[in-house]
């Protein structure tokens, strides 16, 4: 089996995993995932979090985005234009954001674009591998923004069944720092 059918394919059992999760499994994974992301240095220190806005069984973002609401921290969030990705500085997930891309959603474009280079970028992906391997929806917005933007440090969130033995990359796929489920957390190295 070629590359591009193994991804496919472990996209589609993720996704199918995904979709039988409760409320609660994704809720108790996410606040696990979130107590330790919110113990990190790297949350710690940083004065801006980057972070997706999860969507059909994503391990959530709603108690890091509260988080670093109540410690004063600048918040941003991703929209898509075109092949690319733009962060928007975001004050309310209920007021700042629209349907967008796949109907999910996005800042307003009306919003302040994102420029803090170091922010803390907080990554969503359908599975990972021990060594941080990112199997992302295809499209490959993350890759390319980080690759432009190569000094953000990088965390992503994932349920624990979304790290498999290995995942297949690529010469251009950007691998996150860190991945953190509700039991482990994985280094690059």
């Amino acid at each position: 089996m070629d590359k591009n059918s193994k991804k496919k394919e472990i996209r589609k059992e993720i996704l199918k995993h995904r979709r039988s999760l409760t409320e609660e499994e994704i809720r108790s994974g996410s606040h696990a995932i979130a107590e330790k992301i919110l113990s990190m240095e790297v949350y710690q220190k940083a004065e801006t979090v980057y972070l997706y806005i999860d969507c059909k069984g994503e391990a959530s973002v709603r108690e890091i985005y509260e988080a670093a609401l109540r410690d004063d921290k600048r918040i941003a969030a991703p929209r898509v234009h075109g092949e690319d990705m733009t962060f928007y500085y975001i004050h309310s997930m209920e007021e700042d954001l629209e349907p967008g891309y796949f109907a999910i959603p996005e800042p307003k474009t009306s919003l302040p674009e994102a420029t803090d280079e170091t922010a803390l970028l907080l990554v969503p992906g359908v599975g990972f591998d021990p060594e941080c391997h990112r199997l992302g929806y295809g499209k490959g917005f993350y890759d390319r923004y980080l690759s432009a933007h190569p000094k953000h440090p990088t965390i992503a969130l994932a349920l624990d069944f979304q790290i498999k033995e290995e995942i297949p990359s690529d010469t251009f796929d950007v691998l996150p720092d860190l991945v953190v489920t509700p039991t482990k957390v994985y280094r690059h190295c």
